[in-house]
């Protein structure tokens, strides 16, 4: 069972019992607030820091996607410098143009 469809069991269940839906509604989103606080407290985010400690993280994480896409190109322009590089000394071997600049 979901937690949704746990709390919504819960919420008829407590209705059932002469609880009115607005408290019960109130009840829920009290509690999932709780947790949410709770859990960014956990996690060390519960400061007045916490806002551009993430927007930091962002900006870090954005950089460092940056870096490894300027790599990964570099490493294609490299890899097809090479490549044509070796293409080059394999048409002047087959032309014998290596004959011309010995002599």
């Amino acid at each position: 069972m979901t937690a949704d469809a746990l709390l919504a069991s819960l919420m008829a269940q407590a209705e059932g019992r002469g609880v009115d839906m607005v408290t019960l509604r109130a009840l829920a989103e009290e509690s999932s607030e709780s947790g949410a606080r709770r859990a960014l407290a956990q996690l060390g985010l519960d400061d007045a820091r916490a806002r551009r400690d993430m927007d930091e993280l962002r900006e870090l994480l954005s950089a460092w996607r940056d870096a490894k896409r300027s790599a990964a190109r570099a490493v294609a322009a490299w890899a097809v410098s090479v490549v044509l590089a070796l293409l080059l000394i394999g048409l002047a071997v087959r032309l014998r143009l290596t004959e011309l600049v010995t002599r």
